[in-house]
C-alpha cells in the first residue's frame, strides 16, 4: 500500500491569537488573511509556507525555517526573527512599525504611525505650515498691491521685526541646545526653560526694535485706523511664534541627533555584520580539502611501504608538511605572502610526483623576485594546481608537464597555472576548486579580480588581481597588526 502523499495545513482567514505552533513542521502551510498575533512559531519549519496580508503582530520566528515562505502585506509589528532562516522570503509590502508608545515620544514615529493619532498630528502640522505660508503671502501682497504708504511703512516694519525674531530665536535656541543637554535631564523641564528665556529675550528684542525703528510707523497707523482690532492684541499675544518655533527647532534637533546615533550604530553593527559574514564565508572555503587528495596519498603511501620504503618515508614527511601548512596557521589571517603560497604549492606537487613519477614534471616560474612578497588570499594556487592534476596529468599516458608563472603586466598580477593536459570543453562547468576560487576573489576584491580559463595559445587559469588593490589589503593589514 503506498503512503498518501502529505498535504499542506490550510487555515486561510483563521484567527489564531496566542496559539504555540513551535518545533512543527508546517511546510507549504496557507494562512492566508489570518490573525496570527502571539503566535510561537520557534523552531518550526515554514518552508513555502503562505502568511500573506496576516496579522503578525508579537508572533516569534526565532530559528524558524522561513525560506520562500510568501509574508507580503502583512504587519509585523515586534516579531522576532532571531536565528530564522529568511533565504528567499517576500517581505514585500510588511509593515514593521512599533506600536506607538508615550514613554518614547518622538514626533517622526507619530506622523509614521498611521494611526489616528499620527493622522492627527500630521493634519495639525500640515495646517500650521500652510497658515504660516498663507500669512507671508498676505503680508507680501499688502506690500507689493497697496497704495497706503502708512500701511506699507507698518506691513515692511513687521516682516523686519518678525525676520530678526526668527534669526534671534533659532541662534539663542542653538546656544541652548548643548547647555540643557548637559544640565537638564527631563525633557518637559528643559522645554519650560527655553520657553522663559526665549520669552524674556524676545520681549526685550522687540522692545528694542519697536524704539529703533517703529515706533513712529505704528503711532502714525494708529493715528489713521484707530478702529483696528488687532491693535486690541495684547503685546505678549505675538510672543507665542517664537516660542512655538524655538520648542520645535530644539525637539527637532534633539531628535535629529538620536537618529543620528542610531542610524551610526545601525551601518556599525551593519559593517560587523558584514566583516563576520565575510569571514564565515572564506572560513568555509578555506578549510575545505579535497579527501580524494588524501585517499590518493595514503594509498600510495600504502602500496610504497613494501616496494619502496624510502619514497613512502618521503611523501609522509612531505603529507606531513603539506598538512603543517594548512592547518597551523591563524585562522582569521586570510592573507599570505606569494612566496609561502609556492612553498605549499612545491610541497603539494612533489607529493603527487612520488604518486606520478617521470609521469609528472613541474616548474615554478617568477618573473620579479618582488613579486614573492606581495600577499594574495590563502589557497588560491593549490585549488588550480589540484585541478591540472586532477583533469589534466592523471588523464594523460604520457608525460605531463605543469607550469606555475607568476609576473606583472600593466599594473595586474597574474598568477597562471599551465599544463599540458586535455584541452578545457566548451561547455564546462566550474569544479569546487574554481567556483572557491571565484568567491574569494569576489569577496575579497570585487571587481578588481577576475578568474580566466583558456585554451589558447596554451591550456591555462589565469587569475589576475589589480596590483594597487593588493598594496591596499596589505596596508590594511599592517595598520590591524600594529
Amino acid at each position: 500500500m503506498e503512503d498518501k502523499e502529505k498535504k499542506p495545513l490550510r487555515m486561510t482567514a483563521s484567527s489564531l491569537d496566542g496559539r504555540d505552533f513551535s518545533n512543527m513542521d508546517l511546510e507549504n502551510a496557507d494562512f492566508s488573511f489570518s490573525s496570527l498575533k502571539d503566535i510561537n512559531f520557534d523552531g518550526c519549519n515554514l518552508r513555502n509556507a503562505k502568511l500573506r496580508f496576516s496579522a503578525l503582530d508579537r508572533t516569534t520566528f526565532r530559528n524558524a525555517d522561513l525560506r520562500n515562505a510568501d509574508l507580503s502585506f502583512s504587519s509585523l509589528s515586534n516579531v522576532d526573527l532571531s536565528g530564522a532562516k529568511v533565504e528567499g522570503a517576500n517581505f514585500s509590502f510588511t509593515s514593521q512599525e512599533k506600536p506607538f508608545n508615550w514613554q518614547d515620544f518622538s514626533l517622526i514615529g507619530l506622523i509614521k504611525n498611521q494611526g489616528w493619532l499620527g493622522t492627527s498630528v500630521a493634519i495639525i502640522l500640515g495646517a500650521v505650515i500652510l497658515y504660516g505660508i498663507n500669512a507671508i503671502s498676505y503680508f507680501t501682497a499688502e506690500i507689493v498691491y497697496t497704495d497706503e504708504p502708512v500701511r506699507i511703512k507698518l506691513y515692511q516694519y513687521l516682516v523686519f521685526q518678525n525676520i530678526i525674531a526668527g534669526v534671534f530665536t533659532i541662534l539663542v535656541t542653538q546656544g541652548l541646545t548643548v547647555m540643557l543637554d548637559m544640565i537638564v535631564k527631563r525633557n518637559g523641564v528643559k522645554h519650560l526653560i527655553l520657553t522663559v528665556i526665549i520669552f524674556a529675550t524676545n520681549t526685550l528684542l522687540s522692545i528694542a526694535i519697536y524704539y529703533v525703528v517703529g515706533i513712529e510707523t505704528v503711532l502714525k497707523y494708529k493715528q489713521m485706523y484707530p478702529t483696528e482690532t488687532a491693535q486690541s492684541a495684547p503685546w505678549y499675544w505675538y510672543m507665542w511664534g517664537p516660542i512655538i518655533v524655538a520648542n520645535v527647532f530644539y525637539y527637532l534637533s534633539r531628535e535629529g541627533k538620536q537618529i543620528s546615533r542610531k542610524i551610526s550604530d545601525q551601518e556599525y553593527q551593519l559593517l560587523n555584520l558584514e566583516k563576520l559574514k565575510t569571514r564565515a564565508e572564506l572560513d568555509a572555503l578555506q578549510a575545505r580539502i579535497n579527501p580524494h587528495f588524501l585517499y590518493n596519498s595514503l594509498n600510495s603511501i600504502a602500496s610504497l611501504v613494501h616496494e619502496d620504503p624510502d619514497k613512502a618515508e618521503e611523501m609522509t614527511l612531505l603529507l606531513s608538511k603539506l598538512f603543517r601548512y594548512t592547518t597551523g596557521r591563524k585562522t582569521e589571517d586570510y592573507f599570505d605572502t606569494i612566496e609561502n603560497e609556492l612553498e605549499m604549492v612545491e610541497t603539494y606537487l612533489q607529493v603527487e610526483k612520488v604518486r606520478f613519477g617521470d609521469r609528472l614534471r613541474f616548474t615554478v616560474e617568477v618573473m620579479d623576485a618582488t613579486l614573492r612578497e606581495l600577499q594574495v588570499p590563502k589557497f588560491i594556487l593549490q585549488p588550480i594546481v589540484e585541478n591540472a592534476i586532477k583533469h589534466g596529468i592523471s588523464r594523460m599516458a604520457e608525460q605531463g608537464n605543469i607550469v606555475v608563472r607568476i609576473y606583472e603586466e600593466d599594473n595586474w598580477l597574474h598568477l597562471c597555472v599551465h599544463d599540458n593536459g586535455p584541452a578545457f570543453p566548451d561547455t564546462m562547468g566550474a569544479g569546487y576548486g574554481i567556483r572557491s576560487i571565484q568567491d574569494k576573489l569576489k569577496l575579497l576584491y570585487g571587481e578588481e579580480a577576475r578568474l580566466e580559463l583558456h585554451n589558447q595559445p596554451t591550456k591555462s587559469v589565469n587569475i589576475a588581481i589589480q596590483k594597487s588593490a593588493i598594496e591596499q589589503h596589505q596596508q590594511a593589514n599592517h595598520a590591524v597588526s600594529s
